[in-house]
């Protein structure tokens, strides 16, 4: 069966970038087709800045606790508390935050429909092709487009048809069990709290990467993500919870995902579609961090998309790259190098803990993660960071040695 009406646009996935897309583009009278595969969700800290909730009209409903505060755990278990301050964080479930935003898309005019992304074909005139099947084994649905967007997640099908060396792309593998928070006695004896987000830098619980315990609410999310192949993210996460004592809660869902930790060098194919989101590589180094840049990622490549539709130049697609490396990059290069070096090793590890006890790292880290800017504010205490962390890198000192 063919969709018999074109649409200026086909966006390919349903997460939080392919459908800030969708939605933007419906609101600026584009006509477009929102193709999600249903009953996914990703595993996800669910942690969501003031700077998202801002930008993106997020209504409270939505946010299902208010993180307060961080907790970094360090090897050998020394914890650093770091509240944020005036402020919190939201915390959202992904399986009804995802949905919300696709309804939103679908209210202000999107259409959307539901299968599984198979391939683009384009004929002798250049017309596009979108084809899904809604089940496995069914019959082939096309749908006709003048473009296209992919936000079909990491390990893209759109990126690996259209753009070269998307296959190659470096990734996390995430793993997490959502579980129902305990109760009083057990929340205690845990020391859990509805308000903090965990963070653990141990490297039995990820040998380059990170665990977690993040609130949400009336549940909670345990997992670890690790790029190593031979790393068993399951064990690790059913030690996280023995450790934690929060092994004797319910278990609701288990999910896991590949994350993509580098954007991708080229986000166009030159001709009439563009890649989004984890489908970008716009995954955050270091913290893991997807939702924000997903949706900031989204909204590029609807520009992007737009500007094309109304010239016809197929130049216009580059411009969601640029925009999103011209605002994001230089965040994106500090924190690969974080992960780099911080993350190699449990001494490291240690030592990396002992920096965050700084009032001023926290606060200049706060003032960066809840705005999604570098803070160019206070340069002394830039200095000092700077040295405290040479010191550490050419191992002169230990981190109370440098204050």
């Amino acid at each position: 069966m063919t969709h018999m009406r074109e649409y200026d646009v086909v966006v390919i996935g349903g997460g939080p970038s392919g459908a800030t897309a969708a939605d933007d583009l419906a609101r600026a009278g584009r006509s477009v087709a929102l193709l999600d595969k249903a009953g996914r969700i990703k595993p996800c800290g669910g942690a969501i800045p003031p700077r998202l909730i801002r930008d993106f009209d997020i209504p409270d409903h939505l946010l299902v606790a208010h993180a307060t505060s961080a907790r970094m755990i360090a090897p050998s278990d020394t914890a650093v508390d770091m509240p944020v301050g005036n402020g919190f964080v939201g915390m959202v479930d992904r399986d009804i935050f995802d949905e919300w935003l696709r309804g939103r898309a679908v209210a202000n005019g999107a259409e959307r429909c539901t299968g599984t992304f198979d391939r683009i074909e384009r004929d002798a005139d250049g017309r596009i092709s979108v084809i899904y099947t809604e089940r496995r084994g069914g019959r082939e649905l096309r749908l006709h487009t003048r473009s296209v967007i992919g936000a079909d997640g990491a390990r893209s099908g759109v990126a690996r048809a259209e753009l070269a060396g998307a296959a190659r792309n470096p990734c996390v593998f995430a793993y997490h069990e959502v579980i129902r928070a305990p109760q009083a006695a057990l929340a205690a004896a845990a020391d859990f709290d509805g308000g903090r987000c965990d963070i653990f830098y141990q490297g039995h619980l990820s040998p380059d990467f990170y665990a977690w315990v993040f609130p949400h609410g009336d549940t909670a999310s345990i997992g670890v993500g690790s790029a190593n192949k031979g790393f068993d993210l399951r064990d690790a996460v059913a030690r996280l919870r023995e450790q934690t004592g929060l092994d004797a809660c319910e278990t609701i869902r288990c999910e896991g995902a590949p994350i993509p930790l580098k954007p991708l060098k080229r986000w166009d194919n030159g001709r009439d579609l563009v890649v989004t989101g984890d489908a970008a590589g716009v995954v955050a180094p270091a913290s893991g961090e997807g939702i924000y840049y997903a949706m900031f990622g989204g909204r590029c490549a609807a520009q992007a998309i737009d500007a094309f539709l109304s010239t016809g130049r197929a130049a216009a697609l580059k411009q969601a790259r640029k925009t999103f490396m011209r605002k994001h990059g230089r965040v994106f290069w500090i924190l690969g190098i974080m992960q780099y070096f911080w993350y190699s090793s449990d001494k490291r590890r240690e030592s990396f803990v002992k920096i965050c006890k700084d009032p001023d790292v926290q606060q200049l880290t706060w003032d960066a993660y809840m705005n999604k800017e570098l803070v160019r504010k206070r340069p002394m205490a830039h200095m000092r960071i700077f040295l405290s962390d040479m010191r550490h890198l050419l191992g002169l000192g230990s981190a109370s040695a440098s204050r």
